[in-house]
C-alpha cells in the first residue's frame, strides 16, 4: 500500500483535508527561493562603529560611578538574565556565599530589561515561563504578561536569594583570561577591573545584540531612528501601556514583521498619523487567547505543580511522553493532532519516512488554519494574501497575538509587502521598496538580534584558554563544547546558551536546566576542594560527534524552511551545524545532564584537587 493510499485510509486524502500537500509543498519551495540570498546571514550589519549609537542603554537613570577593582571571588556570574538568576539561587540554595554578578545593564532582567518596547510580553504561557515561581511564592497575574511584570519577577528573584549583595551593574566585561600558576580567571572589564575567580559562569543570552540590515543608504537617511530593543519612548512618548502621544503627526516607518513587530505593531498603529510596515516574510500569527489568572485555580495548585507544568510543555511540543495537556495553547494544538494521528497509524506499519509525512501534514493543517484565520481577519483581499505564510509552523518563531492582523484595516496602516526581496534601499528622506520611495519621519528596526552569530561577537568579549588560546579560534570552525556547557582548554568555565544544547519553545526551561546543571557542578567542587575542573578532548569530541551524527532529521527539515535565524538565513554550512542544537531535542538532552550527574564521576573531565 503506497503513503497515498494509507492517507486516504486515515482520511487524509486532498478531498478531506481541503488542501493538497504536494501543492503546498511545492508553494512552500518557491516562496523559500525567493528569500534566498547567497550572503545568508551576512545581510545583517553589527550595531557599531557608525551605528553604535543603536546598543547605548536609554534606561540609565543614575550613572554608577566607582573604583576600579581587582579582588578575588568564588563565582562571577555575568549577565543578569534568568540563566545567572537561576544558577545564582541554586548556588544559594547550595550554601555558596562568594558569588559576584556582572552585567553590562543597569537592573536585572536580561533581555527583560532591554525590550520595553509597547506591549512587549511573554508570547509563552507565563506559568511555564518564569522561573522559580514556587521558589519566590508568585502566580502570574494573567496567561501571557508583560515586560514590567516579568522584569519585577526578575528583581524579586534577586532580593530573596540575595543577589544584590555583590553586583557590578553598568560594567561590561571585555576579556576573561585564564591564570594557569593560582587556576584563576582574571575578569577584565570597561571599568578598569582585573577580578580573580576560581569559577565563571557566562549567561549572555540569545538576545542582547540587536543586527541592523544591510540595506544600502542607511547611514545617508535625516531622520529619527532607532531599534525596537532599545525603544525611544523620548521620542514616541507614551510608555509600554499607554498610548504613543508624540507620534499624532508622524509618519512611521517599522522593518520587520517578526515577533518583536507583532507586539509593537498595534500600539504604533493606533498612535501614528501613518504607518508603513515593511515585510519581507510574513509571520504565522495564531490567536492568543489571553486572560486573567483564575484565583480558584491558583489555590488548587499543588506542590511541584510548576515543574510538572514546565516539563509537560516541553514534552507536548516535541512528542514525548504525556497524558493530558496542562498548557492547552496555540503551541500544543498542532501536537495534540499529532499525536491522535500516530494513533491511528499504527495499524499501518508506517515506516519512519512515512512517519514525518504524517507529521508534515499536520504541520501543513495547523498552517491552513493560520492562514485561514487572516482571511477571517482581514477585509483587504490583497492585503490577507500577502500577510499568509508559506513555511513550516517551526521554521520561524510562532506567533500569537489577538490584536495584530486587525490593524491592517485601518485607513492608516499601510503594508508594504517586498514579495521576499526585503527593502531595496534607504534615502535621506525615507524607504525604497520596489522603487517606490515612502518618505517618513522615523525609521524603527524590528530586525531581531544576533542569534546565531560568533559567540564572542555576540557577549563582547573574548575568553583565553590554557597556553592563551581563545575561545575564538578555538570555535573557528564551529563551537566545540561538551551539553553547550564546557569547551577543552578553558577549565572552570561554563556557558548557558541555546547552542549545541537542546532547545525548547519554552527556552525559559533549557536555561533552567543548563543553570541547575551547572550549580550542581560547582557546588561539588567547591564543597570537595575541586581547583581545576577541565572537560577532556575526548569528552569534548564525542558530544560534537553525537550532536554531528544526530541532526540530520533537523538538517533536512532546516533546509527546507525559509531563511530565518533557525536556519542561518538558509546558508547551513557546517559551521552552522555544529552552532545549532541537540537533534533528539530537548527532552533528550535534559536526559543526558541528569545521566551525567547520576555517574558522579564527572564523565569527560580531568578534575584537580587540592
Amino acid at each position: 500500500m503506497s503513503i497515498k493510499e494509507k492517507m486516504k485510509e486515515m482520511g487524509l486524502s486532498p478531498d478531506n483535508l481541503g488542501f493538497d500537500p504536494d501543492e503546498l509543498r511545492e508553494k512552500y519551495h518557491e516562496e523559500r527561493e525567493k528569500r534566498m540570498r547567497p550572503e545568508g546571514a551576512d545581510q545583517y550589519i553589527a550595531a557599531e562603529g557608525q551605528f553604535k549609537y543603536y546598543v547605548e542603554d536609554p534606561y540609565i537613570q543614575d550613572v554608577i560611578e566607582r573604583d576600579p577593582v581587582s579582588d578575588e571571588t568564588d563565582v562571577i556570574l555575568i549577565g543578569g538574565g534568568f540563566g545567572t538568576l537561576i544558577t545564582g539561587a541554586r548556588l544559594r540554595e547550595a550554601g555558596v556565599k562568594n558569588i559576584r554578578i556582572v552585567d553590562k545593564a543597569a537592573e536585572f532582567g536580561g533581555a527583560w530589561y532591554w525590550n520595553r518596547y509597547p506591549n512587549c510580553g511573554c508570547d509563552t504561557e507565563s506559568y511555564i515561563y518564569l522561573p522559580l515561581l514556587e521558589e519566590v511564592g508568585y502566580i502570574p497575574s494573567a496567561k501571557y504578561v508583560g515586560q514590567p511584570e516579568i522584569q519585577q519577577h526578575c528583581i524579586n528573584i534577586a532580593k530573596k536569594y540575595n543577589l544584590y549583595d555583590d553586583v557590578f551593574f553598568q560594567t561590561r566585561v571585555t576579556e576573561l583570561e585564564w591564570h594557569e600558576p593560582d587556576r584563576r580567571w582574571i575578569v577584565r572589564t570597561n571599568r578598569g577591573d582585573a577580578m580573580r575567580a576560581r569559577y565563571v559562569v557566562a549567561s549572555t543570552g540569545p538576545l542582547n545584540q540587536p543586527k541592523l540590515p544591510g540595506i544600502p543608504g542607511i547611514a545617508d537617511y535625516k531622520g529619527h531612528t532607532f531599534h525596537t530593543s532599545r525603544w525611544d519612548y523620548g521620542y514616541t512618548g507614551g510608555s509600554q501601556s499607554e498610548k504613543l502621544d508624540k507620534l499624532g503627526d508622524k509618519r512611521v516607518a517599522i522593518i520587520g514583521t517578526g515577533a518583536t513587530a507583532i507586539q509593537a505593531i498595534p500600539p504604533l498603529a493606533e498612535s501614528a498619523r501613518e504607518l508603513y510596515v515593511f515585510q519581507r516574510t510574513p509571520s504565522g500569527v495564531d490567536a492568543r487567547n489571553d486572560r486573567p489568572t483564575d484565583p480558584d485555580w491558583a489555590a488548587s495548585l499543588k506542590p511541584g505543580w510548576h515543574k510538572e507544568r514546565v516539563e509537560n510543555f516541553t514534552a507536548v511540543t516535541t512528542g514525548g511522553k504525556w497524558d493530558e495537556d496542562l498548557v492547552n495553547d496555540a503551541w500544543t494544538d498542532m501536537w495534540r493532532e499529532r499525536r491522535e494521528f500516530s494513533r491511528r497509524a499504527r495499524a499501518l506499519n508506517l515506516s519512519r519516512e512515512e512517519k514525518h509525512e504524517l507529521a508534515e501534514i499536520t504541520d501543513f493543517k495547523k498552517m491552513e488554519r493560520i492562514r485561514h484565520r487572516v482571511d477571517e481577519i482581514v477585509k483587504d483581499p490583497d492585503v490577507a494574501a500577502s500577510l499568509k505564510p508559506y513555511y513550516h509552523h517551526q521554521c520561524k518563531r510562532p506567533c500569537v497575538h489577538d490584536h495584530y492582523l486587525e490593524v491592517y484595516n485601518r485607513d492608516n496602516v499601510h503594508l508594504v509587502d517586498t514579495a521576499g526581496k526585503g527593502v531595496e534601499r534607504i534615502t535621506e528622506k525615507g524607504v525604497v521598496a520596489d522603487g517606490k520611495e515612502y518618505e517618513v519621519d522615523c525609521i524603527i528596526f524590528s530586525t531581531g538580534y544576533e542569534f546565531a552569530t560568533q559567540y564572542t561577537h555576540r557577549c563582547g568579549f573574548d575568553i583565553v584558554g590554557v597556553n592563551g588560546e581563545h575561545i575564538s579560534e578555538h570555535w573557528k570552525d564551529g563551537m566545540r563544547t561538551q551539553f553547550g556547557i564546557c569547551s577543552h582548554g578553558f577549565p572552570n568555565f561554563f556557558i548557558i546558551h541555546w547552542q549545541q544544547a537542546g532547545f525548547s519553545l519554552n527556552f525559559a526551561h533549557t536555561i533552567t536546566e543548563q543553570a541547575g546543571h551547572i550549580a550542581h557542578i560547582l557546588g561539588r567542587c567547591l564543597d570537595e576542594g575541586v581547583v581545576r575542573l577541565e572537560l577532556t578532548r575526548e569528552g569534548e569530541d564525542a558530544w560534537v560527534n553525537e550532536l554531528v551524527s544526530t541532526t540530520k532529521f533537523n538538517r533536512d527539515f532546516l533546509e527546507s524552511c525559509t531563511p530565518g535565524i533557525f536556519n542561518n538565513e538558509g546558508k547551513l554550512d557546517e559551521q552552522a551545524i555544529l552552532n545549532f542544537t541537540y537533534g533528539p531535542g530537548p527532552m533528550a538532552y535534559y536526559k543526558k545532564l541528569a545521566e551525567w550527574r547520576e555517574a558522579g564521576d564527572m564523565p569527560g573531565f580531568e578534575v584537580t584537587q587540592e
